[in-house]
């Protein structure tokens, strides 16, 4: 059975893995270009790679609505814990668990991770999911670009969903980088056009990512999907 991703909007994405329902970086609310709505989106699982507003997003709302367990570093799930969603995993980066859909390790990510509250939110966090049937998802987070994504390549990645808005992560350039980098069978650029400060042509990066190496580039809509 294929594994279907959902692009949300900026940064958030819905991945359904066989019937299992899985969030990464719900940010809905107050989000210009959401596609879909906090108080509808399914829930089984939520991961959250770091603590600023626009990925922290709708967590709370959620897992309070549809019971789901949230996987983040530990700081981020004691924070959760006291705003009174009652179940959370920890994790740290390096670590993995394997839990009913597939193994989930956290991964280094540079980049802050300040809570909206301001409290400290550790450090922030991609996140590599190895489903069941052994399909490879690589999620960078916000990151710039560094030399140790050719490890995670050496996974053998399916799908890598890489960050190109600059200011705040890799812009175009070192996400193309990032791409030689990782080698994954297929990539999906976000982080992108939320806002005027971070506005890129995601359709011309695609382009040269096809044309400068040997992965597939795949631009989303913004509730656009892809299968696995």
């Amino acid at each position: 059975m294929a594994h279907k991703l959902t692009w949300y909007g900026h940064a958030a994405f819905g991945l359904d893995l066989q019937g299992t329902h899985l969030l990464v970086d719900p940010f809905f609310t107050d989000n210009p270009v959401a596609a879909g709505k906090a108080d509808e989106v399914a829930a089984d699982y939520i991961i959250v790679t770091h603590g600023h507003g626009d990925h922290i997003g709708d967590t709370v709302a959620i897992a309070g609505r549809t019971g789901a367990t949230v996987i983040s570093n530990a700081e981020i799930c004691k924070w959760l814990t006291g705003q009174g969603v009652a179940n959370v995993h920890p994790q740290h980066i390096g670590g993995g668990f394997t839990y009913p859909f597939g193994y989930v390790k956290l991964t280094v990510a540079h980049h802050g991770s300040g809570l909206p509250d301001g409290s400290y939110g550790g450090n922030p966090a991609g996140v590599l999911i190895t489903t069941v049937d052994g399909k490879k998802v690589y999620f960078a987070g916000d990151t710039g670009l560094f030399s140790s994504m050719k490890l995670y390549g050496d996974e053998g990645l399916d799908l890598a969903l890489l960050p190109i808005g600059d200011n705040y992560t890799m812009g175009p350039d070192d996400a193309l980088r990032a791409v030689r980098l990782l080698r994954p069978r297929t990539v999906i650029p976000f982080h992108f056009d939320t806002w005027e400060l971070i506005a890129q042509d995601p359709h011309a990066w695609a382009e040269k990512v096809e044309a400068e190496t040997e992965t597939g580039a795949v631009v989303l809509e913004p509730g656009g999907t892809f299968e696995l």
